[in-house]
């Protein structure tokens, strides 16, 4: 096996923008292993960064609570200073900078005067009343989405609220909040949603534009499906106790303590698709609301989050399941499961005496 760095293939200047090379791409192979991705993967992110392909990001907020921006600024693999330093150039965010005013309404207007931008929209833009419900410089949501998402290489809906509407949106929904993708009708949008989104996701779509110029597959919500292919319910680490028909029926009792299945407590697992259960948050175990003893809300799915009651039971599609018989209503045993049971015990019972038998002979031999 060669050097490490053979391996790497790290020639020349052992420093990318003042950052150890080794380091960065293992920062990068970090990166690309949380979403699930090959190794090398993250190399070609890190040679992508190396020949100046970083994608410049102009980050818009509308009406929205931060969350995304929060989760994004707790990220650890990377960290927030490789991420919008060396992994993409982070031009405009408001939460960010340390510009205000005419300034950062400057740093808004070059960054979009020199294009080939990737737009993140965080927030959901409100239609009532030509948008008045939420003006920045003197300019309505609906007016900046248009011009800087208009003219952007690539359109980003991080979170719920960029995505379809998330909480503005609720009923009865006053100022007419909606998603990214209902202003910018003519462009593609991708959506990530999540209340908030993982910044692992965004991470992935981000490096994948700039190292390969190209978008992930979405489906027809337009979501990318490595993140968003499955519903949480598939890779539940509670999903033994549904398929058992162990439940919690009340927060705090027994089945509760012991981990049974929250379905019962409207989790709505079985119809939200996202990663939750298998990418956590900040590399923090258990860091998503099954993992910590709360129903799942839904917040990535469009009529499921923020708008089904809290506790009402998940929607499961026809033949999904087995009939489910608790531990205390199980149904009768009919003579053909009787037959069935007998002859694998007995295969078993057998085959168990013959590896005792085989093995005592063994011991003998080598005795």
């Amino acid at each position: 096996m060669g050097r490490r760095d053979e391996w790497l293939d790290l020639p020349g200047d052992p420093t990318v923008d003042g950052v150890d090379r080794r380091d960065f791409v293992k920062v990068c192979m970090m990166a690309a292993a949380a979403l699930g991705l090959p190794a090398a993967t993250g190399v070609k992110w890190a040679e992508a960064a190396e020949a100046g392909l970083k994608p410049s990001v102009i980050w818009l907020h509308f009406q929205e609570c931060t969350g995304c921006t929060e989760s994004l600024l707790r990220t650890s693999h990377p960290g927030l200073d490789k991420l919008i330093l060396d992994m993409v150039s982070l031009d405009y965010h408001e939460t960010l900078f340390a510009a205000a005013g005419h300034q950062i309404e400057a740093a808004l207007h070059d960054a979009v005067a020199k294009g080939g931008y990737v737009c993140v929209v965080e927030g959901a833009i409100p239609t009532k009343e030509d948008g008045i419900y939420c003006q920045i410089a003197g300019r309505t949501a609906i007016d900046i989405l248009q011009e800087v998402g208009g003219n952007a290489a690539a359109v980003i809906a991080i979170g719920s609220c960029a995505s379809w509407g998330g909480i503005p949106s609720a009923d009865p929904n006053p100022t007419g909040a909606v998603g990214a993708q209902e202003i910018l009708k003519d462009k593609t949008v991708i959506n990530l949603p999540g209340c908030p989104s993982n910044p692992y996701n965004f991470l992935g779509v981000v490096l994948q534009f700039a190292t390969m110029g190209t978008l992930p597959a979405l489906d027809d919500e337009g979501r990318p499906l490595f993140a968003y292919g499955r519903t949480i319910h598939e890779h539940c680490p509670r999903r033994a106790h549904f398929d058992a028909g162990r439940f919690v029926r009340q927060f705090g009792d027994d089945g509760h303590n012991l981990g049974y299945c929250l379905f019962a407590m409207g989790c709505k697992g079985p119809e939200t698709y996202a990663n939750c259960s298998t990418l956590h948050f900040n590399e923090v175990p258990d860091a998503w609301p099954i993992g910590i003893g709360a129903p799942c809300f839904g917040c990535t799915t469009k009529g499921v989050g923020f708008t089904k009651p809290l506790f009402q039971e998940a929607a499961l599609p026809p033949n999904y399941v087995p009939p489910i018989h608790p531990s205390d209503q199980r149904g009768p045993i009919t003579p053909g499961w009787a037959g069935v049971v007998g002859l694998a015990t007995g295969a078993a019972v057998g085959g168990a005496l013959m590896a005792s038998k085989k093995l005592g002979e063994g011991e003998t031999e080598g005795s």
